[in-house]
Parts: structure tokens; C-alpha cells; sequence
């Protein structure tokens, strides 16, 4: 039988990836399945736990309006714990039954160079393709797809150039040569909203079902999954489940990552400066739905046209997706990594209308209030601990020190490339800052 061996078995993989594959199963196409397993020592006991219920769990989704539903997955049939030199994985990437290598990685996961790349983020993924694939192109099994399944753009091509410098920087030549005769790397953008689950979800999901589940996972309804069609050893019949098979990505890349991503971080920040703890919250606030909205339309539309997709249809979609208080997606998760959000997110809206000669008042206020939620991160004065894995404290501590932070903030190299020091970039982003300063001021008002 086929199979998709899945780099990772995190909440969002279980969610999304495996949720589609149970619907071919259950529409009648039993004819692929999941493998999937753990590249670092992360959460070692998941794959035990699901291995313990025969890779068998609940994903309960929540519309906006509230209403839960229940469902059983059973499509990942092999549950792979972490194991030094991967072991297990090795053996399935070189069996000939394994047609596609998907993984779900972080935006940093791609980086070979940087202070994420440094501390071995940009490492991981690579080195365990390399491991993997050597073993394969020993076995003689063929062909085989490295499907990525995040929100970076060109994520297949991210993927295939980045895999190709490491052989290249390892002296890995013979493997270098067989990747680019014998792999695709297809493009994709994935959606759906999968809170961290609360404690509680074990306890509702046994008395909604009457079932025990260790390893339940909580999602949105919504789902969405678009790839481009370019696998070289097969694949599943996805488009009869609802996957959006097309030739190129990037315009529906490009709606999801400026118009929700970017709006994501956008309300996270501004919730965390308004002391909301929520995600619902925040979106619910109609000072920071504004900022949203004002964003979106003025100026992040206006980069993505002619567009397949209706983009204010999909606007408001999105906000409305943001205020499911059932979620209880917090502004924590969504605030965190700011650095690598604002320059993947952000900044190219940014870049765009500049070189359009356009105005860039809406979107600079994403900027602002990234800078702010900064400041109160180097002031001790947020609600909840932060990360952020392109921003060490110590570069942020120089950003809030410097005699005018905004110059020094809009001068980082890291965060805005050849934007950086850029004129009518820091006078947007100050005086968007003047507008932050007076939400920021009405909030505390409003506390008195």
C-alpha cells in the first residue's frame, strides 16, 4: 500500500494533513496511508501515546458560532518515536512502498545561514532528508515527492534549494546529483487555525464520545489545502476530498500569508498591548479589528489583483475565523516569533506599495505595533513569557535602547532586508507609532 511517511507529529500535522487522507479513506480510497514520526527528541511521548491507541484519535472542530464536532482518525497507521540516527524513518523512506516525504516546519526550519541556522534550526530538516534520502537512493525504491506542508512561500522551492546546498556544502555530490534526477518538490499552502489544546479537551472529548483519548487535538472548521501538482511517484486523490490541485500556488500563497497571517500577528500584538489574553478577544476589539481591516484593504489588496479568489470575501472570512472564542487561541502563541512573521509576513506588502510609489500608512501600523509589543517585552511588561526565534533578547534590548528606537527598528538588516534604513519607511512607521502611543494611551483611560 502507499504510503506518506511525515516528517513531525505535531497538533497542526494531526489536524490538517491526516484529516484530508481520512477523508479519501472514508469517501472510499483506502489506498494510501500515513507513517509519521518525530525528527527531535520534542514531545517523545506522542508518538507512544498514539502508538498505545493503534495511531487512532479525536479532532474536535469548532465553528464560530460555537458548535463542536467529533471525529476519529485513523489514518496515520505508523506512530514512529524519536531515536538517535532515525532509525525507523530510515527504513521507511527506503522502502519502495513510500511515495511522498511531507514535513511541517517552522519558518526558520529552512535556514542554512543566521542566528536560527546557527543554533541548528535550519539544520534539522535537511540533515534528516539527507540521512533519509541516501538510504533510498541505496535501496534503488526510486523516485520519490518532498512535499512541504507550512506557510512559507515557495515552500517546494525553499525546499528543494536549500536541500541541494547542504548536499552541495557536505561533499554529498553523488546524492546531490540523484536528488535533482529523482525528487519534485511541490509547492502548498496550508490553513487551518489549531490552538495548543487545552487540558480540558480530554475530559470534553470522553464525555462527548464516551471514548478515553490521550492525545486529543482541537481545531477551527475551516480547512483549507492548495498544492501545486507536481509529484513524481504518485499521490492521492486528494482533489476528490476537497485539496485544491492547481498548476501554480503563489496567488492563493500570497492571499493567506498577507491576509491572514500578517493580520494573525497583527491582533496578536495589539491584544497583547491591550492586555487581551485571547485571540477572540482581540479580533472582537473594534480599535484593533480596525487596524485589520484597515490593513487589508487599503493596502494589502491592492498588491494581490487581478486575483483567482475574492479577496473581501476572503477578508471577512478571515476576521470572522479570528473572533471563534471557542478556540481560546491565545495571543501568546500567535505574538510569538515577531522577527521571522514581520519580514516573511509583512515586509513584502511593504516593499510592494513602495515600489508602486503608493502609501504605506495601514500597513506601517503592523510595524508599530510590533515595535511597541517589543518594548513592553524589554520592560517586563507583558502578560505572558515571549520567544522569538529571529530576535535574541539581546538584539531586541538594542532595538529598545538605542536613543530612537523606531530609526534603529526600521535600520535592522535581519528584520527588513533592502528595505532597511529606508526613509519613507521609518516616517510611516513613526508616525504609526504616534497612533499606537494613543491606543495605547485610551487603554489605560479606559483601566482608570
Amino acid at each position: 500500500m502507499p504510503r506518506i511517511l511525515h516528517l513531525g507529529l505535531g497538533a497542526f500535522h494531526r489536524t490538517h494533513q491526516a484529516v484530508y487522507l481520512q477523508d479519501l479513506i472514508d469517501s472510499g480510497d483506502a489506498s494510501w496511508h500515513l507513517a509519521s514520526g518525530n525528527l527531535r527528541v520534542e514531545q517523545p511521548d506522542m508518538a507512544r501515546v498514539l502508538r498505545a491507541q493503534g495511531g487512532r484519535y479525536i479532532v474536535e472542530t469548532v465553528r464560530p458560532d460555537g458548535q463542536r464536532e467529533h471525529r476519529r482518525i485513523d489514518a496515520i497507521r505508523e506512530c514512529i518515536p524519536f531515536e538517535t540516527g532515525l532509525p525507523q524513518l530510515v527504513r521507511l523512506a527506503a522502502d519502495a512502498d513510500t511515495r511522498i516525504i511531507s514535513f511541517t516546519v517552522t519558518e526558520a526550519g529552512y535556514e542554512l545561514d543566521g542566528p536560527r541556522a546557527a543554533a541548528g534550526q535550519g539544520h534539522a530538516l535537511f540533515e534528516a532528508l539527507q540521512i533519509l534520502l541516501r538510504e533510498r537512493q541505496r535501496s534503488g525504491a526510486g523516485a520519490i515527492t518532498l512535499l512541504s506542508c507550512d506557510n512559507l512561500r515557495h515552500n517546494g522551492d525553499r525546499t528543494r534549494a536549500g536541500l541541494l546546498q547542504w548536499l552541495e556544502r557536505s561533499g554529498d555530490l553523488a546524492l546531490h546529483h540523484w536528488v535533482q534526477q529523482h525528487t519534485t518538490c511541490p509547492n502548498a499552502m496550508v490553513d487551518r487555525i489549531t490552538p495548543r489544546s487545552p487540558a480540558e479537551l480530554a475530559l470534553r472529548v470522553a464525555a462527548a464520545t464516551g471514548e478515553a483519548d490521550a492525545a486529543p487535538v482541537l481545531a477551527e472548521h475551516f480547512i483549507q489545502w492548495v498544492i501545486e501538482d507536481n509529484f513524481c511517484h504518485g499521490r492521492p486523490a486528494w482533489e476528490r476530498v476537497g485539496v485544491e490541485m492547481v498548476a501554480a500556488v503563489p496567488p492563493y500563497e500570497e492571499a493567506k500569508i498577507r491576509l491572514l497571517n500578517a493580520t494573525h500577528s497583527c491582533i496578536a500584538w495589539a491584544g497583547a498591548l491591550a492586555g487581551h489574553a485571547f485571540i477572540h478577544e482581540s479580533a472582537r476589539d473594534a480599535r484593533i479589528r480596525g487596524f485589520a481591516h484597515d490593513y487589508i484593504t487599503h493596502d494589502a489588496i491592492p498588491c494581490l489583483l487581478p486575483s483567482p479568489i475574492d479577496l473581501p470575501a476572503y477578508r471577512d472570512t478571515v476576521l470572522d475565523r479570528f473572533c471563534n472564542a471557542a478556540l481560546r487561541d491565545t495571543t501568546q502563541r500567535v505574538a510569538m516569533d515577531g522577527s521571522v512573521k514581520l519580514s516573511g509576513f509583512i515586509a513584502p506588502t511593504v516593499r510592494d506599495r513602495l515600489s508602486q510609489g503608493a502609501p504605506i500608512d495601514s500597513v506601517a501600523m503592523l510595524p508599530a505595533l510590533l515595535l511597541a509589543f517589543l518594548q513592553r517585552w524589554q520592560a517586563g511588561a507583558l502578560n505572558f513569557a515571549h520567544h522569538d526565534s529571529g530576535m535574541t533578547v539581546q538584539q531586541a534590548r538594542a532595538i529598545c535602547a538605542a536613543p530612537d528606537p523606531t530609526q534603529a527598528f526600521c535600520g535592522d538588516h535581519a528584520l527588513w532586508g533592502s528595505l532597511a534604513g529606508n526613509s519613507t519607511l521609518a516616517a510611516a512607521i513613526r508616525q504609526a507609532g504616534q497612533r499606537v502611543r494613543d491606543f495605547e494611551a485610551d487603554i489605560q483611560r479606559q483601566a482608570l
